[in-house]
């Protein structure tokens, strides 16, 4: 009887769990606000308004599995790194951001240097998309912003990226598995 009523109450509550992860599905309106490209998703004047439009233009690449748009797309986020306005951070976000920003544009680089070599990139975009995280978390987006994970990347390890949709597009698996992947956090 106990073990009736123990797995009566676990299913309930398995129940309530799956009903409330429902809630926070978007209504047809509001897809179709995540349905936005990367150049006008983006909150303009803010600070990382151009390392966003980039960073996002870089994703949308990978995930058409489009090496030359990726490389170009790298190349656009290490100017966009150096023509980055720190005048509006604090010294204590401003240390950070010059520590991230250091990892993050050699990451870049390395993206734009290796059109022809997808998967080399897609390593450097594993780390990029971390520091990118960390930097939006550090300053904010302007805008909403979803943290999805690859399960299946890197020898089953995972990897995370950042998305101005809801719907998965994986860049690290591409064509391959676009759908790969499920959305881990929603940043503002």
């Amino acid at each position: 009887m106990k073990t009736l009523l123990y797995s009566l109450a676990f299913s309930l509550l398995f129940m309530a769990a799956c009903n409330n992860s429902n809630t926070k599905t978007p209504s047809t309106s509001d897809s179709s606000k995540n349905k936005t490209t990367p150049s006008n998703a983006i909150a303009k004047g803010t600070p990382m308004a151009s390392l966003l439009e980039s960073y996002l233009k870089l994703k949308n690449a990978f995930t058409s599995d489009n090496d030359k748009d990726a490389a170009a797309a790298g190349n656009e986020m290490v100017k966009a790194f150096a023509s980055f306005d720190k005048s509006s951070l604090t010294s204590a976000q401003s240390k950070t951001y010059a520590d991230i920003q250091d990892d993050a544009k050699e990451h870049a680089e390395h993206i734009g240097a290796n059109a022809g070599n997808i998967t080399h990139q897609r390593e450097h975009f594993d780390m990029l998309s971390k520091d990118m995280y960390d930097l939006v978390k550090l300053l904010g987006a302007g805008q909403p912003l979803y943290v999805d994970h690859c399960p299946m990347y890197n020898n089953n390890k995972g990897a995370i990226w950042l998305s101005e949709v809801k719907d998965i597009k994986n860049p690290y698996l591409g064509k391959a598995m676009p759908t790969c992947g499920t959305v881990k956090e929603e940043l503002k």
